[in-house]
């Protein structure tokens, strides 16, 4: 898979599953996504869903998917798939496929995916996305994933959470516009505002794992839900 972000959630499995499964609660923390709904379901085929995400006041992209999930597993750990498309021309983002894994251990819950997709308009697509989308895709992502952690961990809810970040973001800003009269001083405020940890309760993408401890390996139901 083209992205792998992951965390370490000390929190109920249940509660991890519900908040990750569950249209209503998945949009409050993930960043990436405005909107999500399940469309009608025929008893034994996947879950489709409808998303969308609000790029501008005035822009709304959207797509639509289909998802699986496996609860029940020999291992304990639990794990669920999506395939999905956005048809919307100004979507960088044509289809791509993905995977959540769940894996109960002593320390907490190893929440981790690994996603990839196709972008379109041809080169210049490729070429935007390899130098900004991917990368904010990946920051958005471990971004969310940050605080989805707060919130199952220390009841932080996502709205919350966010305006945290917003204000420590502002605090940051600040500092640099007060400390701008001198090159000497305006490079210790940048260095500072760069460097200087976020707090506890302030989602950070940093906190999260962006490159696999060992070789990923995407689960079957993926290549099972990309026949359907």
């Amino acid at each position: 898979m083209g992205l792998y972000i992951e965390t370490r959630v000390r929190a109920d499995l249940e509660t991890l599953w519900e908040r990750t499964q569950e249209p209503a609660e998945h949009q409050r923390w993930d960043l990436r996504f405005t909107e999500i709904d399940y469309l009608p379901r025929v008893d034994g085929e996947p879950q489709r869903f409808r998303y969308a995400t609000r790029v501008l006041p005035f822009l709304v992209v959207a797509g639509t998917g289909v998802s699986a999930g496996e609860r029940h597993r020999a291992g304990g750990d639990r794990v669920s798939a999506l395939r999905f498309a956005s048809p919307h021309p100004l979507s960088l983002l044509a289809e791509g496929s993905g995977y959540w894994r769940y894996v109960p251990g002593p320390d907490g819950i190893r929440f981790l995916t690994g996603y990839d997709y196709r972008p379109r308009w041809g080169r210049l697509g490729r070429i935007a996305d390899r130098l900004v989308f991917r990368p904010l895709m990946g920051w958005a992502t471990a971004w969310s994933f940050d605080r989805l952690r707060l919130w199952c961990e220390h009841g932080i809810a996502p709205e919350r959470s966010r305006t945290h970040w917003q204000l420590e973001l502002a605090a940051r800003a600040l500092l640099v516009a007060l400390c701008a009269w001198t090159p000497a001083t305006l490079l210790v405020a940048l260095a500072a505002a760069v460097l200087v940890p976020p707090s506890s309760r302030t989602p950070a993408a940093r906190r999260c794992l962006r490159t696999p401890p060992d070789r990923a390996v995407a689960p079957r139901l993926l290549a099972t839900l990309e026949q359907t």
